[in-house]
């Protein structure tokens, strides 16, 4: 019997992080999720238990932490990594005109550089499951912004995080998918989650993006050969030139 395929996903309590770890337990994959809340996360886990998850590992972790990249992955068991999927981030809009600097650093924390270093940290893992299952190879799959790709007024910043992102997957394309692992970066408009709230009186949620859509994006992905470097998705809102948010 095959080897369950394994998944460390963050930002796994919430929103898309959640729709995409219950989207692979019913898929039987053993996971690895990674969120602030310990009692979200808890449930989570629970939920993923009953749909079906080989085994479900829980870090209740602030990624913005300089030391919980190292974390995450310390207690990790399964000797490969099938798929990284980065889908923890934070946002704060506003004109760059007197932007606080704290502001800034707490996103590109959160949505540069813990990517940046679980990427690196996983490598190893990714590079195993890649030899065990060459017709798949592994994927780190990291949710990005439409805000990366096109600007933003008022989400400079955070759109800036995002490019960052969409960048690094790039490169690793560039350096790794020969040996079968390979990134992308999906970058869509307004999600209908709790983080596009502020919005709600411009953009209804009626009209933002389902999770559904970008957690089927996700698995689509995974089931792609090894074969095939998808460096990034751009989901736009219907009603919507193609470039805004």
């Amino acid at each position: 019997m095959a080897e369950p395929r394994s998944a460390v996903v963050t930002g796994a309590s919430r929103g898309i992080g959640r729709g995409i770890a219950l989207a692979l337990a019913r898929r039987g994959w053993r996971l690895t999720l990674v969120a602030r809340d310990p009692a979200r996360l808890a449930l989570v886990a629970a939920s993923a238990v009953e749909l079906g998850a080989s085994d479900v590992d829980t870090v209740a972790v602030d990624l913005a932490d300089p030391a919980a990249p190292a974390t995450v992955l310390s207690g990790y068991r399964p000797d490969a990594l099938d798929a990284l999927v980065l889908a923890a981030g934070v946002g704060s809009a506003a004109p760059l005109d007197g932007y606080p600097v704290g502001r800034y650093d707490k996103q590109f924390a959160l949505n540069t550089r813990a990517p940046f270093l679980l990427i690196r940290s996983a490598l190893p893992l990714l590079r195993a499951a890649a030899r065990r299952d060459p017709a798949h190879g592994a994927r780190v799959i990291a949710l990005a912004s439409i805000g990366g790709v096109y600007a933003e007024p008022s989400l400079a910043v955070y759109g800036a995080t995002k490019a960052a992102l969409l960048a690094l997957c790039r490169g690793l394309n560039a350096e790794e998918s020969a040996a079968g692992v390979l990134a992308t970066a999906i970058a869509p408009g307004y999600v209908d989650t709790d983080m596009s709230a502020w919005v709600h009186d411009e953009v209804p949620p009626s009209s933002m993006i389902p999770v559904s859509d970008v957690v089927d994006t996700v698995t689509t992905l995974l089931d792609l050969s090894a074969r095939t470097v998808v460096n990034e998705i751009v989901l736009s809102r219907a009603g919507t030139r193609g470039y805004a948010a």
